[in-house]
């Protein structure tokens, strides 16, 4: 498999990981087996905000953001299984990440890696939003991704 990662920073944040370490996170996290890809926005409050309130409804920014990605009609009809390898886009808000992080007394790299990781199953179609045995199984894929990339329980805070 082989996922191709495009990060984009448009406020030019110098916090956020480095590249390699956030495509091996999504890398990880990827179930496709043929060629795919992401796009990982990195944003501050504001757009954050602004995407919360019109997707979700929610007038607050929140941590991570999937908008999985709908092929057309056309490109269904004309486009090979291979060839519709966009997973869609992540947004993550560096500032409630940071916050987040802090709060709860982790690396902020951890933090990171388990946003891209949930994110990522979000857009490989995982949920946690409508029952709890589909929240137990997301949870414990993103325990075992996470353990694989040398991570703690991302649900076990540290005290």
């Amino acid at each position: 498999m082989s996922l191709w990662v495009e990060i984009q920073n448009p406020e030019e944040f110098t916090s956020i990981p480095a590249q390699e370490l956030i495509e091996q996170w999504a890398r990880a996290a990827c179930l496709e087996e043929n060629e795919a890809s992401v796009v990982i926005r990195i944003v501050g409050i504001e757009e954050g905000l602004d995407l919360n309130r019109s997707y979700r409804y929610k007038d607050y920014p929140t941590n991570v953001l999937s908008f999985p990605y709908e092929p057309s009609d056309f490109e269904l009809e004309f486009l090979s299984t291979e060839e519709l390898g966009h997973l869609g886009d992540l947004v993550l808000c560096l500032p409630v990440v940071e916050r987040e992080a802090a709060e709860q007394t982790k690396p902020v790299h951890h933090h990171w890696a388990h946003l891209i990781v949930h994110g990522l199953l979000h857009l490989q179609g995982f949920d946690h939003e409508d029952s709890e045995v589909e929240a137990d199984i997301m949870e414990a894929r993103e325990i075992e991704i996470l353990r694989q990339l040398g991570m703690p329980n991302p649900y076990e805070l540290n005290e």
